[in-house]
């Protein structure tokens, strides 16, 4: 069966969350604990669910944890969208809005398959 290391959709997901964790870092620092900290733990918990869900060996249980990674990709997407309205990010963020949108499709694919 391999390793989650394997699946693309856990090697995007990981790739998003660094991304987040590199944006973020610019973030005005009255938002350490608001934004920046709700945002990098959305974002970090879509490749964890991912690698805790494969760890498990159960197809069922994989299943859930893609569910909640959805959810966390999800609330990735709203509040890199916020963050983006309140003109936090000093870069071109094209990229990772195109890598949110990949992880999104891919996890709901993964999802259907299970």
């Amino acid at each position: 069966m391999g390793t989650y290391n394997d699946l693309i959709v856990f090697q995007k997901a990981d790739e998003l969350a660094l991304q987040i964790y590199k944006i973020t870092d610019s973030f005005p620092k009255g938002e350490i604990f608001g934004i920046t900290s709700q945002l990098r733990r959305a974002s970090l918990s879509i490749p964890t669910n991912i690698v805790e869900g494969y760890a498990r060996k159960s197809k069922k249980e994989l299943k859930q944890f893609i569910n909640i990674a959805l959810g966390s990709h999800a609330e990735t997407k709203y509040l890199f969208n916020f963050s983006k309205r309140l003109r936090y990010h000093n870069k071109d963020s094209s990229k990772s809005e195109e890598l949110i949108e990949e992880v999104g499709r891919m996890l709901w694919g993964f999802y259907r398959t299970l």
